[in-house]
């Protein structure tokens, strides 16, 4: 497991997975089921697993935090690099950062809290939480008015944030004046990363720079998305937006009806892991009608991403 500092070129070396958590029907964390997903998306040439909204980690006590630790540790692949969430309360991100300290993580996601907060507040907790750490953050821009681009910017420069996750959802992601503040403050986009899977990503590549992007997708379709990341690196964006075009069905669903509970739903629809119950203050989907759906989307995206691997493998 990763335990160096990170680096722009960790960042993209490979598409960073944003996978659900499993749990067993006690809803405890299940760690063989985590550690089939995982599995699935090492096959597939992820080897970036960061666990945070997907797996519902806004929702995770500081009591079962240490676990959860111990799980991604025993689950990661030799050459894999696992990134833990803490927060988004600034209370239990102390308490979970007291407890990273006592492990080899290189460094941990905060999630975002947009109520109660101000931009110049969490400026002030993120540079005191990576004090607290003693490593640096990944800060995670959500939402319009989180944290200020130059405020961001210098947190980067004095070592408090490492990387940004930069997910502010646009009609046309070519078009982003605050992407464009932010880059124009940091003066480069290799520590910022798009964090709204593949719909976005072209653009956020090709035209402001950025050096890597996040996708819950990719649970489904590893070796897809990782087709997609080369792609974008030797510059051909027409493979990149055929190879996307497999996504969208999924995404599609995901954008109606909930993000993390039809990805939930859809690894276990398409035989990937069982992820069980989602934990609280969610709830799995239950609708027969849309399970149906998220199946043959799954099942048909898992279907092309084994064949792209067949493909490759013959190539």
């Amino acid at each position: 497991m990763k335990t160096d500092a990170v680096t722009p070129a960790d960042l993209a070396r490979s598409v960073l997975s944003v996978p659900p958590l499993p749990r067993g029907a006690d809803g405890a964390i299940h760690e063989g089921e985590t550690r089939r997903l995982v599995d699935w998306l090492h096959a597939g040439g992820v080897t970036t697993y960061m666990f945070g909204g997907n797996a519902n980690l806004y929702n995770i006590g500081v009591g079962e935090f240490a676990t959860l630790l111990d799980v991604l540790e025993r689950v990661s692949p030799a050459d894999g690099w696992v990134i833990p969430s803490i927060g988004a309360d600034y209370g239990k991100a102390c308490d979970q950062v007291d407890l990273l300290r006592e492990r080899a993580f290189p460094t941990a996601m905060l999630l975002p809290l947009t109520f109660p907060a101000t931009p110049a507040g969490v400026a002030t907790g993120l540079r005191k939480l990576a004090d607290r750490y003693g490593k640096p953050l990944i800060a995670y821009v959500k939402n319009e008015g989180y944290i200020g681009a130059r405020d961001l910017a210098a947190l980067i420069a004095d070592g408090a944030v490492c990387t940004v996750k930069y997910a502010v959802v646009r009609k046309d992601p070519a078009e982003d004046p605050l992407l464009s503040e932010l880059l124009s403050a940091t003066g480069s986009g290799e520590r910022i990363i798009s964090g709204i899977g593949e719909r976005p990503v072209i653009d956020h590549v090709t035209r402001f720079g950025l050096n890597a992007f996040t996708s819950g997708s990719v649970c489904v379709a590893p070796h897809l998305s990782t087709a997609i990341l080369k792609a974008l690196k030797r510059g051909d964006t027409a493979e990149a937006a055929a190879l996307r075009e497999h996504f969208i069905p999924l995404e599609d669903l995901r954008d109606r009806h909930s993000p993390i509970r039809v990805l939930h739903a859809a690894v276990k629809e398409a035989g990937i892991a069982e992820t069980g119950p989602m934990s609280e203050f969610l709830s799995n989907l239950d609708d027969p009608a849309l399970l149906a759906e998220i199946r043959a989307a799954a099942e048909t995206l898992r279907a092309r991403s084994l064949e792209r691997a067949e493909t490759s493998a013959v190539g």
